[in-house]
């Protein structure tokens, strides 16, 4: 399953599609809703995130094992930095393990500020890369002391992120090297919206693999995309998220659309997100998209 999720990454097409558990004790709900649109049939593999906007949701790991029961799909699942010691992601990751559970995407993870949890704190004993540092060593048979596991875990195939975008593109590539010197095999940009974007983002981790480790280590570039079906999606995008531009076009034609109502409104930002996926599918067909679970447009974009 897993060996060959990699292998379409990096030898072939490539499309995983994001899935954000609930604030609920039941995230079957999703699943019949990806089944129900049988959208297993148009991906790779899924992913599920772990408490985005420090929000309390259903856990990611626990998530990751439904998924793949139900589909046969390799799923990537996200842990976080913010809400676990050495100690805790480390057990997470061994039980993880034996269930096949064996895709992570490590994060740092958003401020516990933003928490809807009362006094939370956040833990962050080291940022993402920390994470990835845990995986190379049980990849190595060990945990992170360098103490030998009683029994070998299976190997586990690392993922990170980065931004789709920086006021200096070097900012970029020196965090695509540092994920890629520790271990990373994917790295899922933040959403793109414009191809010129996409081809710089090429151009950098290209020179990032380069400089960074030669044929020792290297990582893919996947292409993130969130379509955008409301003006004021677009734009608390590019007021508010760091690290993503919506460009101004985009904008302005869903704020000429928007006067025309919510159907025209979304068929213009629609129209706009399925162009673009197509354009970038074109030039780099690894991709990961995101709906914040809403899976009719996933499969609009997707059919």
């Amino acid at each position: 399953m897993f060996d060959t999720l990699i292998d379409k990454l990096k030898n072939s097409t490539y499309i995983t599609l994001e899935t954000t558990p609930g604030h609920s004790a039941q995230f079957t709900p999703t699943i019949e809703k990806i089944a129900e649109l049988e959208l297993d049939k148009y991906v790779d593999g899924f992913s599920t995130t772990d408490n985005p906007l420090a929000k309390l949701k259903y856990n990611s790991l626990f998530a990751a094992k439904m998924l793949q029961d139900r589909f046969n799909k390799p799923v990537i699942a996200t842990m976080s930095m913010r809400d676990r010691n050495k100690i805790a992601l480390q057990s997470d990751l061994l039980g993880a393990n034996e269930v096949d559970v064996r895709a992570i995407l490590a994060l740092t993870g958003d401020p516990a500020n933003l928490s809807d949890q009362p006094h939370v704190k956040g833990v962050f004993e080291g940022d993402s890369t920390l994470l990835l540092e845990m995986i190379s060593a049980f990849n190595s048979g060990m945990n992170y002391t360098g103490k030998p596991f009683a029994v070998r875990p299976k190997e586990i195939y690392p993922f990170a992120v980065v931004n789709s975008y920086a006021r200096n593109p070097k900012t970029l590539q020196k965090k695509m090297q540092k994920k890629i010197k520790h271990g990373a095999l994917g790295i899922i940009t933040q959403p793109v919206y414009d191809v010129e974007s996409a081809k710089l983002l090429l151009d950098l981790i290209e020179s990032a693999n380069n400089e960074c480790c030669g044929d020792h280590k290297r990582a893919e570039l996947i292409l993130g995309l969130f379509p955008i079906t409301k003006l004021r999606t677009a734009q608390f995008l590019s007021a508010h998220v760091p690290g993503i531009n919506v460009p101004d076009y985009w904008i302005d034609k869903l704020r000429i659309a928007s006067k025309g109502g919510e159907a025209e409104e979304y068929k213009v930002g629609f129209e706009l997100s399925k162009e673009l996926f197509e354009d970038l599918k074109a030039l780099h067909p690894k991709m990961h998209l995101m709906t914040a679970n809403q899976f009719k447009i996933a499969k609009d974009i997707l059919i």
